[in-house]
């Protein structure tokens, strides 16, 4: 059955991405539904990060298409970056800023009208638990602070697609789980397409409608839970990661060293 293109956030087609000599990806093929929460999942140095970055605009893929809300975003830069927000791992802050000051600078940068980002902002910050400290630099901050912060900011211009690279690393039970219920409950009243990336498999396995599980810069399997359970003949998501992955303690492959220093370089 021929799918309308119009039913996808994102389409990606044979994207590969090579660093030197080492090939980061490999033809990987996929799709997003609009309004899907779609988890991305590997071992260090799967290809999920480089992956992500492909489809951020923050690196160019070495071959393959990409399509983000309908826009190139190599040849259609700011038109896909204005239709999706962003929360990475690295912090991004300006810690010279106070917490209310980040929101704003992020909402002007997004064009949200002043009156709208306002109420938005107040939202936000009473949302992740830092009304009381929007007035302060968040040089101030603790670690877990600031990421709330960061997940904040991503949702001031609510994006059609969010994209989430280990999002509630280092927060606490209560506000991973607080922060969820924010995110599935815009997911369901705006149709806001997530895309995550996590290595809590327990939030993936609760929040996902479709897992990803890519390893050595290729899709190895791909479905809902269920299926993957099915396919796996395991009884949990951790289970089937492991029996698709291997067990094997891995450390951060030299790819992602590798990219980090040339993303630097550019910069």
């Amino acid at each position: 059955m021929v799918i309308n293109n119009s039913e996808f956030a994102i389409k990606v087609k044979n994207l590969s991405k090579s660093f030197d000599k080492i090939q980061a990806v490999k033809n990987i093929s996929f799709e997003v539904k609009k309004g899907e929460i779609f988890a991305f999942l590997g071992p260090n140095g799967a290809g999920k990060t480089t992956t992500i970055k492909m489809l951020t605009t923050l690196i160019s893929p070495t071959a393959g298409k990409i399509q983000i809300n309908g826009f190139d975003p190599v040849k259609e830069r700011d038109k896909a970056r204005s239709s999706f927000g962003i929360i990475f791992q690295d912090p991004s802050l300006d810690d010279e800023l106070t917490a209310y000051e980040n929101l704003q600078f992020h909402a002007v940068l997004y064009n949200v009208p002043r009156k709208i980002a306002r109420e938005r902002i107040n939202k936000l910050l009473k949302f992740v638990g830092l009304w009381d400290r929007k007035d302060d630099f968040v040089k101030t901050f603790s670690g877990g602070m600031k990421r709330r912060l960061e997940i904040a900011r991503g949702l001031i211009h609510h994006p059609k697609i969010l994209f989430l690279d280990e999002p509630t690393l280092g927060l606490d039970p209560q506000t991973r789980n607080s922060m969820w219920q924010y995110l599935k409950e815009l997911n369901k009243k705006e149709g806001m397409t997530i895309f995550v990336t996590t290595h809590y498999m327990e939030e993936a396995a609760r929040v996902a409608d479709t897992i990803a599980i890519i390893d050595h810069g290729e899709i190895i399997k791909r479905g809902t839970l269920s299926e993957l359970k099915k396919a796996t003949k395991t009884n949990s998501l951790e289970d089937a990661f492991l029996k698709l992955t291997g067990y094997t303690i891995r450390e951060e492959a030299a790819t992602t060293t590798l990219m980090h220093k040339m993303m630097g370089v550019r910069r």
